[in-house]
């Protein structure tokens, strides 16, 4: 797993608590009130809310908040360039941008300094004992952790994607009960759109992360290359994947609630 696949766990952990229920607005389906006595701020928001005209002369609509919006970074630094905000249409994704989200999230400055951060934490845990400690223990443990993170992403988003032609993009649900959308995220796991905006199996995933997991036997020691070790680490990135889509999918939510970032 790479450490900025952790460091989304933790993130999901920390953040999920800022959701506030009853954060996003119900529609009203009352009718407007008969009392010559309300404002035109209160009517207008009664109309807007029950879809019916506005008066004439009155403000086209009232800002709204920005329902299931994505922004390219998390917490202006997490890579989030995948992220598709609900509701919202796209072409199909070209085999150069496959590529180029791919090499976006393995060589991100941001991917650097989670690698850094989980190469410090796997050596403090004596992980791969063969490594060794010190510094030229750290210098391995950095640099496989990097590899794991470069040849997962070039899997998963790139090589396996083009050619079963899937779309690597994770689409926001972005509205019904928390359950219903955390459901979702963790179904997009198994489940992806083709080119042709259809659902698929998502081969980019599920068969993605296991020639990951066997590739990676070429640089890790021997005694780490085992089925049960190859098992996983390909399990344990599928889930990991899955943590990732349900903080996708609450992102905007908690962006709206607590941060208010833009882009």
């Amino acid at each position: 797993m790479t450490f900025r696949k952790t460091s989304f766990m933790i993130a999901f952990a920390l953040l999920a608590g800022s959701l506030v229920p009853g954060a996003q607005a119900k529609d009203d389906d009352g009718a407007l009130p008969d009392d010559p006595g309300v404002n035109k701020q209160q009517q207008q928001q009664v109309q807007v809310a029950s879809n019916a005209p506005l008066a004439p002369g009155s403000a086209s609509a009232i800002p709204q908040p920005d329902t299931g919006k994505q922004t390219k970074r998390i917490l202006y630094m997490v890579p989030n360039f995948r992220a598709v905000s609900s509701d919202e249409q796209l072409p199909p994704q070209s085999v150069k941008e496959k590529f180029k989200t791919a090499t976006e999230d393995s060589f991100d400055y941001s991917s650097f300094i989670f690698v850094a951060g989980q190469a410090g934490v796997a050596q403090a845990g004596n992980s791969y004992p063969e490594f060794g400690q010190g510094a030229k223990g750290y210098g391995r443990y950095y640099w496989h952790t990097l590899a794991d993170s470069i040849n997962e992403n070039t899997f998963v988003e790139f090589i396996v994607p083009a050619v079963m032609h899937q779309d690597t993009r994770y689409y926001t649900l972005g509205h019904g009960s928390l359950p219903k959308r955390m459901g979702y995220a963790f179904t997009r796991i198994f489940v992806t759109r083709n080119d042709d905006g259809h659902e698929t199996f998502n081969y980019s995933e599920v068969v993605g992360a296991g020639m990951f997991a066997a590739v990676s036997n070429l640089y890790y020691p021997a005694q780490e290359r085992t089925e049960v070790k190859s098992y996983q680490r390909w399990v344990t990135n599928i889930i990991i994947d899955g943590v990732v889509f349900s903080l996708k999918e609450v992102w905007p939510d908690i962006n709206n609630a607590t941060f208010h970032q833009a882009e």
